[in-house]
């Protein structure tokens, strides 16, 4: 077997150096760092441990227990030094994996969403079908049997990249179709669905060096007025914790804040329930 690296859990906000969640800190005027995923799997599998494989027509896995509520989605901005590269604002509509069909082309990226869960991301490639990366496999599947009844939509426009042509991304994407396990350079399904889309090496595993000042800046955005702020040395890495945000939900990353900083009153936003 060899020696293996145990994956690292994620470090909780009690556990990271931080900052308030105003968007300062007035007892440190040093960096917030935020955390290092070197060693961290494909998170997006984690939620789906005892199926190894997509369910059957007539066993269709349903959401409906925990509808999506696109109001617990946590507002964000992902900058690279002073460029902003990501942003996600709330209340983004959502459809039935159906009704996406009438909307995507080939070379479209497509979130699929539910509450409590990993986002998981696909590449469309056409005839009704996507590629994406699920339990360390590239696999081509009906974008139906993929949604597992989860709801859906189309993010071209979240990543601020310049998006390759629609025919270079679908051979990006059929290009890899059943590579798995050590011949992966992807840590989960949205690193390999957004590098199809837009074929920058920050997307792969070790694409960045992490050396030095932390180039990137995640930035949450609870209100206009509360904000918070992390640093981190790579892209992947503020991946990983954006997606980490997104399976948690806002009310639970702004409960995490407050905990750590030992505020003497409790964060109150519109739509944040204890």
């Amino acid at each position: 077997m060899g020696n293996q690296v145990e994956k690292l859990t994620h470090l909780n906000y009690a556990e990271v150096p931080t900052s308030d969640p105003n968007g300062f800190d007035p007892e440190d005027d040093g960096p917030r760092i935020g955390v290092s995923y070197i060693f961290s799997n494909d998170d997006d599998d984690d939620q789906d441990e005892n199926c190894d494989h997509f369910p059957a027509d007539n066993h269709p896995v349903s959401h409906e227990e925990k509808p999506f509520d696109s109001q617990d989605e946590l507002e964000c901005a992902i900058y690279y030094r002073e460029e902003c590269v990501f942003e996600r604002k709330t209340g983004a509509a959502t459809q039935s994996s159906e009704s996406l069909l009438n909307k995507c082309i080939p070379g479209d990226l497509l979130e699929f969403v539910a509450t409590g869960q990993y986002p998981h991301w696909a590449i469309y490639v056409g005839d009704f079908q996507v590629v994406h990366l699920h339990r360390a496999e590239i696999r081509n599947n009906f974008l139906t049997d993929v949604s597992q009844g989860k709801k859906g939509r189309i993010v071209n426009n979240l990543y601020r990249y310049r998006a390759l042509p629609p025919e270079v991304i679908v051979r990006n994407a059929l290009d890899h179709v059943g590579s798995r396990d050590r011949e992966l350079y992807w840590r989960n399904s949205e690193c390999f669905a957004a590098w199809c889309r837009f074929g920058k090496r920050e997307f792969k595993i070790g694409g960045e060096i992490r050396i030095g000042k932390q180039p990137y800046r995640l930035k949450l955005l609870f209100s206009e007025k509360k904000s918070h702020v992390l640093e981190f040395q790579s892209l992947e890495d503020v991946i990983m914790e954006k997606r980490r945000n997104d399976q948690i939900g806002k009310g639970a990353v702004m409960q995490e804040l407050a905990n750590h900083l030992n505020t003497t009153h409790e964060i109150k936003e519109e739509n944040f329930v204890n």
